[in-house]
């Protein structure tokens, strides 16, 4: 669990610092209080054996119908952030699971991972990491689409990643994945 909470923070983390409108020793302090805030929360509610159990109630969600996450907005009162200044995607989803930790922009969207964990004693804590290092869409789902974003890009989904990420050159990134969409090697 400490492992899949890391991780879930750390991206929180980096989301918040490509806006630039958090100190830095502010942020420390909301990703040490989001950290506890998570364990406690998750604490009874994290079956390694059955990873989707509680799925939901580990979900961390922002968006038209919950405009702050609980947690979120604790940790944001305890470190004396002001939650506006996070500069969340105004529709995000993050699922917390044993193993897995992965998220998606928008409901119309793909889910994307944003680490996974082989566990080799039973403990994602004690198996190894693997971080993405963008929100690369899962694999599974979107191979076999890789045929229809050949003819039709899909500049939505391009969209709302070059939202969450404005360092991204779009024109570059599109021009990439354009060429990865429409290269044999890539599909499964």
């Amino acid at each position: 669990m400490k492992s899949e909470i890391a991780a879930v923070v750390s991206f929180l983390k980096r989301l918040v610092e490509l806006k630039n409108k958090v100190e830095v020793e502010k942020m420390d302090l909301f990703a040490e209080r989001l950290t506890v805030e998570l364990q406690e929360k998750f604490e009874g509610h994290w079956v390694r054996e059955k990873p989707s159990k509680g799925q939901a109630y580990r979900c961390i969600r922002v968006n038209a119908f919950h405009k702050y996450d609980p947690e979120l907005l604790r940790a944001c009162r305890e470190s004396g952030v002001h939650y506006g200044d996070l500069g969340l995607p105004w529709e995000m989803t993050l699922w917390v699971d044993p193993g897995e930790v992965c998220g998606r922009y928008r409901e119309q969207n793909f889910k994307f991972s944003v680490a996974t964990f082989s566990c080799h004693s039973g403990s994602s804590d004690e198996g190894s990491t693997h971080f993405s290092s963008l929100t690369v869409p899962d694999r599974k789902c979107q191979a076999d689409r890789f045929q229809q974003y050949k003819s039709q890009f899909p500049e939505t989904a391009l969209d709302t990643t070059v939202e969450a990420y404005p360092l991204l050159n779009k024109n570059k990134l599109k021009t990439e994945l354009a060429l990865i969409y429409s290269n044999d090697d890539f599909r499964s």
